[in-house]
């Protein structure tokens, strides 16, 4: 039971902070979970992070679960879920209970846009942590370029959007199909 909630109060102080989204939320996951407890890697948070992309749900919820679940199954799950949503539950039916009323308020409006940069600027140094571990080499770079100008530039010249597991699902039949090269180029290189 100790290990429960230890879980739980790891993902409840993730989840009080947790502010702009699952990609904000690496840089935490990464000092808390990975430097301090060492509960994870930055190699699985990268992998928790493709899959709760395309699986239903928060990303950052279905980290918290994947991470949960890896230290005692479903009960781990289930608790740093719970440890996860406590605080942001709370939070939104305060919000949602005094927003209609505060919305207009200019101070409001403000702090609002302050959070929106701040928010932005954790989302990139997230996307800038998993570029690091994620474009390796010249076929990871290949492959973001054509996911970029699906998602990016098929905005503008596709009639119609590719989902994102779609492109999830693709890029891992990619990494499937030519990651045997990229091994046995690398284990050739090793053994020389």
């Amino acid at each position: 039971m100790k290990e429960l909630l230890e879980l739980y109060f790891a993902f409840l102080k993730i989840g009080a902070v947790n502010f702009g989204g699952g990609y904000a939320m690496l840089p935490l996951l990464e000092k808390d979970l990975v430097n301090k407890r060492g509960w994870t890697t930055m190699d699985d948070l990268a992998d928790y992070f493709a899959i709760g992309q395309c699986t239903p749900g928060i990303i950052a919820l279905n980290v918290s679960t994947f991470i949960g679940h890896k230290r005692k199954g479903v009960a781990g799950a289930v608790f740093s879920a719970l440890g996860f949503l406590t605080v942001p539950i709370i939070l939104i039916l305060i919000i949602a209970a005094f927003l209609t009323n505060f919305a207009d308020i200019p101070l409001v409006q403000h702090a609002f846009a302050g959070i929106r940069v701040c928010v932005c600027v954790l989302i990139l140094q997230a996307i800038l942590k998993l570029w690091k571990k994620s474009v390796v080499d010249n076929i990871t770079l290949i492959l973001f370029l054509i996911i970029f100008l699906l998602t990016v530039g098929g905005t503008y010249f596709l009639p119609f959007k590719i989902p994102a597991a779609v492109l999830v699902i693709a890029a891992g039949v990619f990494g499937v199909l030519f990651g045997g090269m990229t091994k046995s180029k690398s284990g050739k290189g090793a053994s020389e």
